[in-house]
């Protein structure tokens, strides 16, 4: 088996070996993958080493690596904290996107095969991260006002399951790639009233599947992509647009990916009256 690495700042993941194809996924700057098929000499399917996520890549777009290579870029990298900060080579640029991985980063530098680069953006190793709910709201709101992209990964473009995989994975927590996926992690709040900052709500669609999610925010309000990653109330209907007076998503299910860090949020400032009675739009 093949190994490859991302050495750009974005490649799209296609449906089918074709430019014509969905865009399924993205690869940033430094994310590992198994190369399980090929497609004539342009396209080859790849599987993300994170989360299992399949789908076809350009080949020109791929490094193809050893496995010693895979085994040690694995085990050796720091994530970005920045949404863009350029890495300088030796002659070019390369523009790192937030939650890409820099491999064999020493505090400055970072190495992919034989290229060196300086990276002066803030990065943090697996043995830097931190679990709390405080750290996980600052991810999130860095991303606020990133454009809604479906099947996009960075913050020129994110959809709402992408969004959650990225946060969590500063958490140290591999999520799959598909809020349908992501659903089956965790376990089960039964009341909106008892949920914790950083547990993940989930919305069906008109024909009743997994569609959307998002994570809780402190007084019961919720961050997730539509239209731009932002943040809205959250009630046990959905997700409720101040702006435009309606609800935009209709709630399934309540899960929570990290331990507990305090008692249940039954002091969580509930929503006002006006919002429950509301008829539901979605």
């Amino acid at each position: 088996m093949q190994f490859g690495i991302c050495p750009l700042s974005v490649v799209p993941v296609r449906s089918i070996p074709s430019h014509h194809g969905e865009l399924h996924s993205q690869l940033l700057f430094g994310e590992l993958f198994a190369i399980t098929e090929r497609h004539g000499k342009q396209w080859v399917r790849i599987k993300a080493m994170t989360d299992g996520f399949e789908g076809w890549v350009e080949q020109v777009q791929c490094k193809v690596i050893t496995a010693s290579e895979y085994d040690l870029y694995r085990q050796n990298f720091a994530y970005s904290l920045e949404l863009v900060q350029p890495a300088m080579g030796k002659d070019h640029f390369v523009p790192i996107t937030m939650g890409a991985r820099l491999p064999l980063y020493d505090g400055l530098h970072f190495r992919l095969g034989e290229l060196v680069y300086t990276f002066s953006g803030q990065a943090f190793t697996a043995g830097e991260m931190r679990t709390g709910a405080d750290f996980l709201q600052k991810i999130a709101k860095r991303y606020l006002g990133a454009p809604f992209l479906m099947g996009g990964r960075s913050p020129f473009g994110i959809d709402s399951s992408g969004f959650i995989q990225l946060v969590f994975q500063f958490a140290g927590v591999m999520l799959p790639r598909s809020a349908a996926a992501q659903i089956e992690i965790g376990t089960t709040v039964d009341f909106i009233e008892k949920t914790q900052v950083g547990d993940l709500a989930f919305f069906e669609n008109k024909f009743g599947k997994i569609s959307h999610v998002g994570m809780i925010m402190p007084e019961q309000r919720i961050i997730h992509s539509h239209g731009a990653v932002r943040i809205d109330a959250l009630d046990h209907y959905g997700i409720f647009d101040e702006s435009r007076g309606i609800y935009t998503r209709r709630l399934r299910l309540i899960k929570r990916i990290l331990p507990t860090e305090r008692p249940a949020a039954s002091d969580i400032r509930q929503m006002p009256d006006a919002f429950a009675n509301q008829p539901q739009l979605f």
